[in-house]
């Protein structure tokens, strides 16, 4: 088993900020500055075409660490990031260059390559994850989270279904066509999001990977606007759904 490797440390504002890595993969570890000696922890699946520290991986995992409490991870996914891009990721990516030129639908091509990228990622994330409950402030026993919207979802759900340390997950924004039969597997508390005029992904489509779920809390959060116009506050509602599954399993009498 591969063991967190830490290659640089900044702190501000309350949060302490580590780069990592596992095995070669390169990730973020955002943590309070303060605080008791465990925390639950939320890992973090950035969306295609960004990376670990895009903007709205940093914004997010500030909010979680200030607002909740938590320690949040991230790493960058096959092709993506500090990571280097195959033959394949580069035929991939020409592809959805060429649909968008010519107006035509981008979906077909993201779903088939965001499913390859789950093949190569869920394992990745599995061992993540192994090497940082090895860390004495994350340790075994907590409870695990995960945030991943648009590709984050497409590598998230197989994750997910596939890893029964993760307690509650948020998701959102992705088509269902590869992601609904796994997504029947899935039993945690689930919160998802949907642009209901995502100009990419038709609405009943958002709405048939939402049902495919088979958690019995399950909440669906639809907001007006286009595909990138999800509201910033939704951010915030993910720290409160975290709070209450994470917080109370920390809790909770033994």
């Amino acid at each position: 088993m591969h063991s967190v490797q830490f290659t640089a440390e900044t702190s501000s504002n309350g949060v302490v900020e580590r780069d990592f890595t596992v095995g070669g993969i390169p990730g973020v570890l955002w943590s309070p500055a303060s605080g008791p000696d465990r925390a639950p922890l939320v890992l973090m699946g950035h969306g295609g075409g960004t990376h670990k520290r895009w903007p709205a991986m940093t914004g997010r995992a500030h909010r979680l660490v200030t607002g909740g409490g938590f320690h949040v991870a991230v790493i960058d996914a096959p092709g993506h990031g500090d990571r280097p891009r195959t033959a394949h990721d580069e035929q991939e990516i020409a592809a959805l260059y060429r649909a968008r030129a010519a107006g035509e639908p981008e979906g077909p091509v993201v779903v088939r390559y965001n499913a390859h990228l789950a093949d190569r990622a869920v394992p990745e994330w599995q061992a993540t994850l192994d090497a940082l409950e090895e860390l004495p402030e994350i340790g075994a026993e907590g409870p695990v989270g995960y945030f991943g919207l648009n590709m984050g979802t497409a590598i998230g759900v197989p994750f997910v279904a596939a890893d029964p340390r993760i307690t509650a997950a948020v998701f959102g924004l992705h088509w269902p066509d590869a992601l609904a039969e796994t997504a029947r597997r899935i039993t945690i508390p689930v919160e998802f999001m949907l642009q209901w005029d995502d100009e990419h992904i038709p609405r009943a489509s958002g709405l048939a990977l939402f049902d495919a779920f088979a958690s019995t809390e399950k909440t669906l959060h639809a907001n007006a606007g286009r595909h990138k116009e999800l509201p910033r506050f939704e951010a915030d509602s993910a720290v409160r759904f975290f709070a209450r599954h994470l917080r109370r399993a920390v809790t909770a009498p033994a």
